[in-house]
């Protein structure tokens, strides 16, 4: 994506504590193949790293750079996805995104609570 109203969010995927980092990694890996789906690019996988190299730390595994379209509803898609992602989970995962330094977290929340932080995140950036 090289349009001038491209933007980038930072996805960060944090698992419950007694996950550890390859169930971090695991599910990270799930998140941005379903995210590749979408009208968007993953930019970065954190945990991806060249063979030979040291592991990563856990916050730098599951996290993911995706970038979009300003335009055309993308971002509410995205969160969305997220949304029912992780909503699609067993464990109490939580996933952070931020854009422009500004940062929603979702976790298991009710279906009204996610809704409405997700509303008001979406007219912030969308």
């Amino acid at each position: 994506m090289t349009e001038p109203d491209t933007q980038r969010a930072l996805v960060r995927l944090e698992v419950e504590d007694e996950a550890g980092d390859e169930e971090l990694d695991r599910l990270a890996r799930r998140l941005r193949a379903e995210l590749g789906e979408l009208d968007v690019d993953v930019l970065a996988v954190a945990g991806d790293l060249p063979a030979g190299a040291k592991a990563a730390d856990p916050v730098t595994i599951g996290s993911l750079v995706v970038a979009f379209s300003a335009a055309g509803g993308v971002f509410p898609g995205l969160l969305e996805t997220l949304r029912e992602w992780l909503g699609r989970q067993a464990g109490k995962h939580r996933i952070k995104v931020t854009v422009d330094g500004d940062t929603v977290e979702l976790e298991r929340a009710t279906s009204a609570e996610r809704q409405q932080l997700i509303d008001a995140f979406v007219r912030r950036h969308g």
